[in-house]
């Protein structure tokens, strides 16, 4: 059974979104309500803030070395150093009981992040993907809670999770183009097991699915057959990330927010940064751009 270590005891309000930034050696993370970018450094635990000003539903470097978010206005761009955000295309602002929720890149630097309504409720959300020209398509509508996001290795797969319907499902993919199609269900989960939240596959294919309210980790093959179970000490984990220099450690985001509005004691790990080494390795993530 892999430890659990505690990295950053951040008390996060709604800690989600690692990646791992090969060019600083860092983990983004996101606070989203707190409109917090956290860049945490694993050799010497330092972790640095930059205060946004507004909900960050998910972050993704970029390659010519800045950050782009999926923020409440829409697709923005963050210079790290002097903390300048400007705005890439903006986003249902027609919405503005919605917000950005989860995202990613996919491999041909082509940024995906979804919204939902800021009070969880109902169907406003979709999926939109930001190509690295600035373009910004809708691609899936209907949607209740946008959240992770990722692409099999032979970049043919698209999965995708709206975290109230219990499922992992996954597209068809064009790489040339961005199109996805034939939406299919590969996993479905027990709502006694928590809702699917983030998700991230390693090298082999695997896909890990972090379990909001259910204080674990999944790991399902390729085929959706339930491969282990890491338990967790936080109630609320809410998506990893492959990091380290060899991508062999396994970087976990969580919340205390719903212990709040339980009216439950908030103590660590809750809401803190989370480390194993599961003994597999991940794939390096794509950039935008």
């Amino acid at each position: 059974m892999a430890e659990v270590e505690l990295v950053h005891d951040a008390r996060a309000e709604l800690g989600e979104g690692p990646i791992w930034d090969a060019a600083s050696s860092r983990v983004l993370w996101v606070d989203i309500l707190q409109g917090r970018v956290h860049r945490f450094d694993p050799v010497s635990g330092h972790d640095e803030i930059r205060e946004i000003g507004r909900p960050v539903g998910a972050v993704t470097p970029s390659r010519d070395g800045s950050i782009v978010l999926a923020t409440t206005r829409g697709f923005e761009r963050l210079e790290w150093e002097t903390g300048r955000v400007s705005t890439i295309a903006e986003v249902e602002a027609d919405r503005p009981g919605n917000r950005m929720n989860d995202g990613a890149c996919d491999p041909a630097g082509r940024f995906w992040a979804g919204t939902m309504a800021l009070d969880e409720s109902g169907s406003s959300g979709a999926l939109y993907r930001l190509d690295p020209d600035g373009r910004v398509s809708k691609m899936v509508g209907d949607i209740s809670i946008s959240n992770g996001i990722a692409w099999s290795a032979d970049e043919r797969v698209m999965y995708y999770v709206d975290s109230p319907t219990q499922r992992v499902d996954v597209f068809d993919y064009d790489l040339a183009t961005g199109a996805i199609a034939n939406r299919r269900t590969l996993v479905r989960i027990a709502p006694e097991h928590g809702f699917p939240d983030g998700l991230v596959l390693d090298a082999d294919g695997y896909i890990w699915v972090a379990l909001w309210a259910g204080s674990a980790l999944h790991r399902y093959a390729p085929d959706g057959t339930l491969d282990r179970v890491v338990a967790l000490p936080a109630s609320y984990p809410t998506k990893c990330a492959f990091g380290g220099a060899s991508l062999d450690e396994l970087y976990i985001t969580s919340a205390t927010i719903g212990l709040r509005r339980a009216g439950k004691p908030v103590q660590a790990p809750d809401g803190g940064l989370l480390r194993i080494r599961p003994g597999v390795r991940g794939a390096a993530p794509y950039v935008y751009g």
